[in-house]
C-alpha cells in the first residue's frame, strides 16, 4: 500500500518545475547533488538519529554529541569525502559541536595569522585532528569591544616565553565553543606586552590540555560555562571559561605573519599588510549570511506544510473547514517570510562571490574595495541573522498551539539560532559600523570621489534626493526599475539626513552619540537595498525550468513590497512615495500573495529539506500530521508509568484528605 501523501493535492497545484527550482537554491547542479547525497547519507544512519535530543540531560546530550562528532570523521575517512562533501555532511549532522570552532575558527585563524613556519607545524596536525582547537578572543567583561580585552601576553627576555595571564576576573576567557571540556590548544587573543609598552591584542597558540591524560596543564583554568537557553540546542557545545595564572609559552607561538617579537624584545611589523585580517572576518561573516537562508527555509517550510494541513472555521454544510494557509492574515505573515529565505539564498551566493573576490585584491595588495565589502559583511550578517531569529519565533506563532510543542521543531531551531544575533560581532554594533561607512562615503562626495560596488547609487546622490516615484497603478509596482530607484532614494535620504544632523555637533563623537539610533536605521535601509537590489540581479540571469524564472519573480516582488510596506514611514516620511503609492503597494502585495498561494508547497519542497534535517511532526514531507503528534506523545518520558512517580509520595496523601471546608 502507497503511503499517503496529504500534501498530494497542494503539489499538483505547482505551476513550475519543482526539480530545477531545487537546482537554483542549491546554487547549480553539482551543488544539489552533493548536498542530496549528504543529507540522505544522514539521514539513514541512526547513529545520527536528533528525535530525541531535548529529552536528553546535559551529560547524555554533550556525550551524544562527542558521538556523532566521531562517528562523522570516520565516515568522512572511510567514504574519502573533499572538502565540500565533508562540509556538507557536517552541516547535516546538524548538532553544535567542539568542531564547528576547529574547522571554522581555529584553522583559519592559523592559516591567515600565521607565518609560513607557523602553519606548517602546525596545520598538519590540526587537519589530522591531532590536536583539537578554539578561539579564545571573548571575555567576561569584552565582547564586541576587542580593544579593550584583558588577558595579557608579557614577553620575558631572560626565558625567551610569553607569559599569559588572566589579571582580574573580568579577563576569563568566556564562551569560546570547544574550550569547556574538549579543545587541547586555543588561538588566545591577549594584549601584548613588551618593552615596556602595550601594543594591543595579538594572537598566541596555546596549549591548553595534556595529549596523554587531557588533564589542564600547570596555571591553566578551564571549564564549561553551563546551560544555555533552550532544550537541546546549542547545549550540545560545551562553551568554555578559562583562566591563565602566569602560563609560559615558546616565543614563537605568537602568530606573527603581520607583526613579531624578536629574540630581544623588540615589537617589528611586518612587511604583510595588517588588512589581509579582515579577509578571516569576512569569510567568517558570508558563511553566517549563507547560513541565515538554511535557518529560516527550516521554520518556513515547517510553518508553510502545517498551515496546508491545519483547519479551522469557515465549514458551509458540513463540509471541510477552511485551510489556515487560505487566510489572508496568514498569508501576509507567512509568504514575505518564503520570500525572505529565497532573498537571503541568494545575497549569500553574491557573498561568497564577494569574498572570492577580495581575497585575490588582498593577495594582489589591492585594497580600495576593503571598506565597502566590511560594511557589506557587517551589515548583511546583522540584518539576515536578526530578521532569521524574528521569523523563526514568528513561524512559531503561525503553527499556533502546536508549534509550542517540542517535536514541533521550532523551539530548538530558534534557541540553537539566537546566538547568531551576538556572535562573530553584535547585530547592533555592526550596523553601526556600516553607518560610519555611509557617513564617510557621504563626506567625500563633496571632493569628488565616487563610491563603487553596494554603495554606487550614492553616486547619484542628488538626483535621488529629488526623484518622484512614477506609480500610478497597483501594477506598476512590478516593475523592478521603481522598486529599485524607491529603495535606493530611501536609503540615499535617510544617510543624508544623518549626515546632516552629525554637522551640527561639535565633534563626530558626540554626533553619532546622540543620533545612534536614526544612523542605526539608515544602515538598515542601505542593506536592505542590497538585498533586494541582488535579488533583482539574480532574476537577469538566465534561469532554466518551466515557470522558475515567474515564481522568483514573484517572490523578489513580496520580498520588496513587504519591507516597503513594514517601513512605510520611512519612504513617506523622506518623500519618496505618497501614501496613495503606498496603498497601492498594499494592493499589489494582496495579489502577489494569491499568486503565490498556488505554488507555496512546492516553494519550499525546493529547499529539498529531508524530514531527519527538519526535526519536525509538523513539517513532515507526507503531512500526516495528526498521527505523528499522537504517536510523539507517547514518546514522553513521563509516559513510561502509568501512575507517575511520586504519586504515593505527593498526590494520594492529598486526595485522601478529607476537608470540611474547601479554602481558596
Amino acid at each position: 500500500m502507497e503511503p499517503l501523501d496529504y500534501h498530494a493535492e497542494e503539489r499538483s497545484k505547482a505551476s513550475f518545475d519543482v526539480e530545477e527550482m531545487k537546482i537554483v537554491w542549491a546554487g547549480s547542479r553539482h551543488a544539489f547533488e552533493i548536498s542530496d547525497r549528504a543529507a540522505r547519507l544522514v539521514a539513514s544512519d541512526p547513529v545520527f538519529r536528533k528525535d530525541n535530543r531535548t529529552m536528553l540531560s546535559r551529560k547524555e546530550l554533550f556525550k551524544d554529541t562527542l558521538r556523532k562528532t566521531a562517528h562523522a570523521v570516520k565516515r568522512t575517512i572511510e567514504l574519502n569525502l573533499s572538502e565540500e562533501e565533508t562540509h556538507t555532511l557536517w552541516f547535516y549532522v546538524d548538532q553544535p559541536a567542539y568542531a564547528n570552532l576547529h574547522w571554522g575558527m581555529f584553522i583559519p585563524a592559523i592559516e591567515g595569522q600565521g607565518t609560513e613556519k607557523q602553519k606548517q607545524k602546525w596545520l598538519p596536525m590540526a587537519h589530522n585532528m591531532q590536536i583539537i582547537g578554539c578561539y579564545a578572543q571573548t571575555e567576561l567583561g569584552h565582547g564586541s569591544n576587542v580593544q579593550g580585552l584583558e588577558t595579557t601576553a608579557t614577553f620575558d627576555p631572560q626565558t625567551d616565553e610569553f607569559v599569559i595571564h588572566s589579571p582580574t576576573l573580568t579577563s576569563s576567557k568566556w564562551w569560546p565553543g570547544g574550550l569547556g571540556k574538549v579543545s587541547t590548544h586555543a588561538v588566545v587573543y591577549a594584549r601584548l606586552r613588551t618593552d615596556g609598552q602595550d601594543y594591543g591584542v595579538h594572537g598566541f597558540i596555546v596549549q591548553l590540555r595534556s595529549l596523554d591524560d587531557h588533564f589542564p596543564l600547570p596555571g591553566i583554568t578551564v571549564g564549561d560555562i553551563g546551560m544555555k537557553f533552550g532544550s537541546g540546542a546549542y547545549n550540545s557545545m560545551d562553551n568554555g571559561l578559562l583562566r591563565f595564572d602566569h602560563v609560559r609559552i615558546p616565543r614563537n607561538q605568537m602568530l606573527m605573519r603581520l607583526s613579531q617579537v624578536t629574540r630581544e624584545g623588540k615589537y617589528v611589523q611586518s612587511d604583510v599588510p595588517r588588512q589581509l585580517v579582515y579577509g578571516t572576518m569576512v569569510y567568517v561573516r558570508q558563511i553566517i549570511v549563507s547560513e541565515a537562508s538554511c535557518a529560516l527555509s527550516r521554520a518556513v517550510c515547517i510553518a508553510t506544510r502545517y498551515s496546508a494541513v491545519r483547519r479551522q472555521f469557515g465549514s458551509e454544510n458540513g463540509g471541510p473547514e477552511t485551510q489556515v494557509i487560505n487566510y489572508k492574515t496568514q498569508q501576509s505573515r507567512l509568504f514575505p517570510l518564503l520570500a525572505s529565505a529565497y532573498a537571503f539564498r541568494f545575497v549569500g551566493e553574491w557573498m561568497k562571490w564577494l569574498y572570492t573576490d577580495v581575497s585575490k585584491r588582498l593577495q594582489a595588495n589591492d585594497f580600495s574595495t576593503l571598506p565597502e565589502v566590511h560594511a557589506c559583511a557587517a551589515g548583511l550578517k546583522s540584518i539576515t541573522t536578526s530578521a532569521t531569529a524574528d521569523a523563526i519565533e514568528e513561524c512559531r506563532k503561525l503553527c499556533g498551539g502546536h508549534g509550542y510543542l517540542s517535536c514541533s521543531g521550532l523551539p530548538e531551531l530558534f534557541a540553537v539560532y539566537i546566538p547568531n544575533c551576538t556572535y562573530e560581532g553584535d547585530n547592533i554594533v555592526m550596523l553601526l559600523q556600516v553607518a560610519r561607512f555611509l557617513m564617510k562615503t557621504i563626506s567625500r562626495l563633496v571632493s569628488g570621489k565616487m563610491p563603487i560596488g553596494t554603495a554606487a547609487y550614492l553616486g547619484r546622490v542628488e538626483h535621488l534626493m529629488q526623484c518622484h516615484c512614477e506609480v500610478q497603478r497597483a501594477e506598476d509596482w512590478l516593475k523592478h526599475s521603481i522598486i529599485l530607484e524607491a529603495f535606493e532614494a530611501r536609503s540615499a535620504r535617510m544617510s543624508v539626513a544623518c549626515a546632516e544632523s552629525l554637522s551640527r555637533f561639535s565633534t563626530p563623537e558626540e554626533g553619532f552619540g546622540e543620533i545612534s539610533a536614526d544612523l542605526v536605521e539608515a544602515a538598515v535601509a542601505h542593506c536592505q537595498l542590497i538585498i533586494v537590489s541582488k535579488f533583482i540581479e539574480k532574476l537577469q540571469q538566465d534561469i532554466p525550468g518551466k515557470g522558475v524564472k515567474t515564481q522568483l519573480e514573484n517572490l523578489c516582488n513580496v520580498y520588496a513590497l513587504s519591507l516597503l510596506h513594514k517601513h512605510l514611514g520611512d519612504f513617506v516620511s523622506t518623500g519618496c512615495i505618497t501614501p496613495k503609492q503606498g496603498a497601492l503597494a498594499n494592493e499589489q502585495l494582496r495579489s502577489l500573495y494569491s499568486q503565490v498561494r498556488p505554488n507555496a508547497i512546492a516553494l519550499v519542497d525546493a529547499f529539498n529539506h529531508t524530514d531527519h534535517y527538519l526535526g519536525s511532526v509538523l513539517g513532515c514531507y507526507d503531512g500526516n500530521v495528526y498521527q505523528k503528534l499522537y504517536e510523539e506523545a507517547w514518546k514522553s518520558p513521563l509516559n513510561d508509568t502509568v501512575v507517575p512517580d511520586g504519586y504515593d509520595e505527593y498526590i494520594r496523601p492529598l486526595l485522601k484528605q478529607h476537608f470540611r471546608t474547601a479554602r481558596l
